[in-house]
């Protein structure tokens, strides 16, 4: 089973500002609530280390994540591999006719062992939401 998750929003910041703050990889991990640390090797290089709370996985896992499609500010995709899931992330920006920036991001998580695709089957959706907030409050806009 996979799970995919799409979401978009708006806000009233140039697509320059958005980019800033998503195609950072340090920025994309922090409001995710599993991600526990991240080292940030290069602009589309970092490791992030999850704890899921799933009986089977009783460790930190260590997913290894690369911007592997970048057009700036425009568009950015990572994908990120562990020896337990694959997640792939997608963040479109595109600018509104009033100067601000329509946001949609996608994720797509394939799990390898029973139990990861369930929990993001039901907490995805909600990890979207975190990096939303962040971003709102990256940009200090209220919702």
């Amino acid at each position: 089973m996979t799970v995919r998750v799409e979401r978009s929003m708006t806000v009233s910041a140039p697509p320059e500002r958005v980019w800033e703050f998503i195609a950072d990889p340090e920025r994309r991990a922090e409001p995710i609530s599993v991600v526990e640390d991240w080292d940030v090797e290069d602009e589309r290089h970092a490791t992030w280390f999850l704890t899921l709370p799933i009986p089977v996985i009783n460790r930190t896992l260590r997913v290894e994540t690369e911007d592997v499609e970048r057009r700036e500010p425009e568009y950015v995709r990572f994908v990120g591999t562990s020896k337990v899931m694959r997640v792939q992330g997608e963040h479109e920006l595109e600018e509104t006719e009033d100067g601000g920036t329509r946001l949609t991001n996608r994720f797509v998580v394939e799990g390898r062992l029973p139990g990861v695709e369930g929990f993001f089957k039901r907490n995805l959706d909600g990890e979207l939401r975190n990096l939303e907030d962040a971003l709102r409050d990256d940009l200090e806009v209220e919702v």
